[in-house]
């Protein structure tokens, strides 16, 4: 059996220990998205383009 604890509005409160494990996954996320787009930049540039006025 769970407990589970929900806010006025009806979202879930995530316990700590998952709100921590969300964090870190959204860190990672964003680590790979900034990593993907400077790859992407570099290219770009390879190519001849300027990727600051796309």
């Amino acid at each position: 059996m769970w407990l589970r604890f929900f806010d006025s509005a009806g979202n879930l409160i995530l316990l700590p220990e998952a709100a921590e494990q969300q964090a870190e996954q959204e860190q990672q996320r964003t680590k790979q998205e900034r990593e993907r787009a400077n790859r992407l930049a570099a290219r770009l540039r390879e190519l001849g383009e300027d990727p600051s006025i796309l």
